[in-house]
């Protein structure tokens, strides 16, 4: 069925509630029965709705394709506008302008509500009524209560709000799951694969912020000839059907595959699901999280673009913390379980994501604001509860010890006037010689098999020095702790890794500066013991509470410890002198800066969920380090055995001191010292230094 035919039938019946909806929205604008300081926000919000009511007409009449560059820019700039710099400081949904006019309370509210009916320019350029006109619904009640003056309550508002989550939440989640595995869901797919990609108008129908780095992407990857947009293309598939070959797994058992990326790589896409059908997998491609329920804190999954204003993501992360109670995460537990067992027969032949990642954007240091929703300590804990119960039904729904995955990263425009030859250096990293890489990490993994533990130490104004624990190999003729990891899942070559032993894993980790998940953090310090992080710190702000609160939303999630996962050693010395020769280190993504020195991951270990499975390296060795104490407690009570979560910290070439194995009898062998390597049979590494 074509995507345009999917929701005729909802609409259809939905079509009187919406119109009701917009009349009753449209004489709204043209009332004063609401006092200030209320008035001016229901009048700038009844404005937008009148937008998306033309937005509708468009898409039901086939005429956004048909508009003119100039009109659709226009339209964009009346969608998004308010949110771009300083435009967003009187914006609504800015918390702090918000609670600035408004007062703390119904400030907060107003501000959450603001964000959550930006989902409906997601519903309006998808054609999906219901979910339009339910929010249309919930606007118009509570606009209904500041009508009434003193008849009413901030509880009235807030219970409105409350329920109005709770009614829906089944519905909600429902529709995120199917648009993970319904095949049929093709809005953005047919745009990629039916478009005109040398026209640029394409970009401004998928409804998202369209910007300089998606217009000059999608202008530049036009201008590559044929062959290398297929070659792209083709490291990237090549790399996602390696990693089923690497993990023992049978793609044949699978037909759909997840593609997530930025916009303006659509001329790639196309190449790469032409290959994936090669494959016998066809393509889901949802969007990035839009409203409360289906958003992974500021972080995007799913394809998406720009983001107008970053602090604005950043002040709604936990927008959750306004309903969430025990009660909404038993019923939010249960809607995801019921949309799983609908959706049981796509999730079977569920293969896994294939991500395209994107650098290059400014660093990007939050504003904390006090006025943003908050989980309390309570919430917070019914939210890692309800992560680690999504986990195990995605592993038991998904087949995750099944499932594979690929990520490769290219860089935007933003990166500043050398973005041509960055994106071409770029290119030459992703597709570096696997053979030669393969030999030289086997000398580095040889010589960390005969070891007790690897001591690494910083230099300069890095004071790292840490102790892991390798794991002990019964046959070292026959077993391996560490992965020859080459190009396939993680594009691009370079880094052998291990799941530590947490016991007697000890010591500080620090990093001057490094960016994860999209932020950066200033003089970060971990403190491990035992494999277990027991202090942390950095200097973002003045305040030294608002720098630990800082990292323990970010990094650690909430959690109240984390375990090292992962500890690596990376060898992409070409992908490090880029970052070097551009002066772009810092905005590398984790997946290029992870190959540039030593990385310690924080959170679950790289197997998490197929410790089962049997890997093994080309020398034929099965890698046996897959567990540490706490994922072993999977045997015994699942729940906690998993984090859902992993992030690598990479330590830079040019800040290590020393990188030794050291033996049971104390003798110690060099791997790096002073930045270079220094392990015989590893010299090769050096040259990209010269």
């Amino acid at each position: 069925m074509k995507y345009s035919q999917l929701f005729k039938e909802e609409n259809e019946h939905i079509q009187e509630r919406y119109s009701l909806a917009m009349d009753r929205i449209a004489l709204i604008e043209k009332e004063r029965t609401v006092k200030e300081p209320f008035y001016d926000y229901f009048r700038k919000e009844t404005s937008y709705l009148l937008l998306i009511k033309q937005i509708v007409s468009l898409v039901e009449k086939d005429r956004i394709k048909k508009l003119s560059l100039e009109e659709l820019q226009a339209l964009n700039k009346e969608l998004y506008g308010d949110f771009e710099g300083d435009n967003y400081e009187t914006n609504y949904a800015n918390p702090a302008y918000a609670c600035g006019t408004l007062g703390n309370k119904y400030g907060k509210l107003i501000s959450f509500l603001t964000t959550e009916l930006r989902s409906l320019i997601v519903y309006a350029y998808e054609d999906r009524l219901y979910d339009l006109t339910i929010y249309l619904e919930l606007f118009i009640e509570v606009y209904n209560y500041f009508e009434r003056e003193d008849d009413f309550t901030y509880k009235d508002v807030k219970r409105a709000i409350y329920q109005f989550m709770s009614d829906y939440k089944g519905h909600l989640v429902e529709r995120r799951t199917r648009e993970m595995l319904d095949t049929e869901l093709s809005f953005a797919k047919d745009i990629i694969m039916e478009a005109d990609l040398s026209d640029i108008r394409y970009l401004y129908r998928f409804g998202e912020y369209i910007s300089d780095n998606e217009i000059k992407t999608a202008q530049y990857i036009n201008s590559l000839p044929e062959e290398k947009v297929q070659a792209m293309a083709d490291t990237f598939t090549e790399g996602y059907r390696m990693g089923f070959i690497s993990n023992n797994l049978d793609i044949s058992k699978k037909s759909i595959v997840n593609i997530r990326y930025r916009l303006g790589f659509e001329k790639m896409v196309r190449y790469a699901i032409n290959n994936f059908k090669k494959l016998g997998l066809e393509p889901v491609i949802y969007r990035a999280g839009y409203n409360a329920l289906n958003k992974r804190q500021h972080l995007k999954l799913g394809y998406h673009s720009t983001s107008p204003n970053r602090q604005y993501d950043f002040d709604h992360r936990f927008d959750q913390g306004l309903f969430y109670d025990k009660a909404f995460q038993v019923g939010h537990v249960k809607a995801l379980k019921d949309s799983f067992e609908k959706y049981k027969k796509e999730g079977s032949v569920y293969a896994g994501p294939a991500l395209i990642q994107v650098f290059g954007e400014e660093i990007f240091v939050p504003e904390d604001k006090k006025e943003a929703i908050r989980l309390d300590k309570r919430q917070k804990r019914l939210s890692l509860d309800y992560t680690n119960q999504s986990g195990m039904l995605t592993m038991e729904y998904l087949k995750s010890d099944e499932t594979s995955f690929t990520i490769i990263a290219y860089p935007i425009p933003e990166i500043g006037d050398k973005y041509e030859e960055i994106f071409t250096e770029t290119v030459r990293v992703n597709t570096l010689d696997n053979s030669l890489y393969q030999r030289i990490q086997q000398e580095i993994i040889d010589a960390l098999d005969q070891g007790e533990y690897v001591h690494i130490v910083g230099s300069g104004n890095n004071h790292t020095d840490i102790k892991v624990m390798l794991y002990p190999l019964n046959d070292r003729t026959k077993e391996t702790a560490f992965e020859n990891c080459v190009a396939d899942v993680n594009i691009p070559v370079g880094e052998v890794f291990t799941s530590p032993v947490l016991k007697g894993t000890s010591g500080v980790l620090h990093v001057p500066q490094v960016y994860l998940n999209e932020l950066e953090y200033r003089e970060l310090e971990l403190t491990f013991e035992d494999g277990i992080i027991t202090d942390y710190n950095c200097k973002n702000f003045k305040e030294e509470s608002k720098n630990k609160s800082f990292i323990k939303d970010n990094l650690l999630y909430n959690h109240d410890y984390l375990p090292i996962g992962e500890f690596a050693i990376g060898t992409n010395t070409t992908a490090y002198m880029m970052g070097k020769k551009f002066d772009i280190g810092p905005k590398l993504p984790i997946l290029i800066a992870e190959k540039t020195g030593p990385h310690f991951a924080i959170g679950d270990t790289c197997y998490n969920h197929s410790e089962e499975t049997k890997t093994f390296n080309p020398d034929g060795k099965e890698i046996v380090a897959k567990d540490n104490e706490i994922s072993l407690l999977r045997k015994t009570d699942v729940s906690k055995a998993y984090f859902n979560c992993h992030t690598d910290i990479t330590l830079p070439y040019d800040e290590i001191k020393d990188i030794s194995v050291v033996h049971e009898d104390k003798t110690r062998v060099q791997i790096i010292k002073d930045g270079r390597f220094v392990l015989p049979g590893t010299e090769e590494l050096n040259k990209a230094f010269e």
